[in-house]
């Protein structure tokens, strides 16, 4: 398999972590999608990373999709419960995860792709609320717990933990550490392990 991605997308890292964790070979192909010579849409007509081209040439597109698929691959360190209720409070867990970092890409857009006098200040502030919101809710949901689902290790955690360290790589001005010192917590238990230390995000 070939992962095609890039060192400082969240979303790529969320599908680093989850090979990581599963232990699965792939070759890592960097594309910088704002390149005048980016490759990535001739595997994904979105022209968006990660993707994940398979053996057989096809390719599979969106970090969740991905993620959702290399976990049916081996029975090393499952990150989604089977079915039922758990399995969706699991999902719904990555939505926000992914969620907070679709409104705070979207500021990064903004802010870098535009220039200062054509930003809407309403616009930014409209997403940094649902970065605010959904920093709340997460903490509010973690509670005391080791993990996102209690007391085993998942699919949520990886999302949340590729969220909160981009926040921190993007935004460092967000105080989430200091709001939501549980979230801070979980982060910090998280950056220990070998396939978070591995993937922080930096410029290539």
């Amino acid at each position: 398999m070939k992962l095609i991605g890039s060192t400082t997308s969240p979303y790529v890292r969320k599908v680093r972590v989850v090979m990581a964790e599963k232990k699965l070979d792939y070759a890592f192909a960097l594309d910088n999608v704002w390149s005048a010579e980016t490759q990535v849409h001739q595997s994904n007509p979105l022209g968006k990373v990660p993707c994940l081209v398979m053996e057989d040439g096809s390719a599979l597109y969106d970090s969740r999709v991905i993620a959702e698929y290399l976990d049916t691959l081996t029975p090393v360190c499952k990150l989604l419960p089977p079915n039922g209720r758990d399995r969706a409070d699991a999902k719904v867990w990555e939505a926000l995860a992914d969620g907070v970092l679709d409104a705070a890409v979207l500021v990064r857009l903004e802010r870098t792709l535009r220039p200062q006098e054509q930003q809407s200040p309403q616009w930014i502030a409209r997403q940094l609320g649902k970065v605010t919101a959904g920093l709340q809710v997460m903490s509010e949901k973690l509670g005391d717990g080791a993990f996102c689902m209690g007391k085993n290790y998942s699919l949520a955690d990886v999302a949340v933990g590729c969220a909160l360290g981009w926040l921190t790589f993007r935004f460092p001005e967000i105080d989430w550490r200091g709001e939501h010192p549980n979230l801070a917590r979980l982060h910090d238990k998280l950056a220990e392990r070998a396939s978070f230390k591995d993937t922080v995000p930096f410029e290539a």
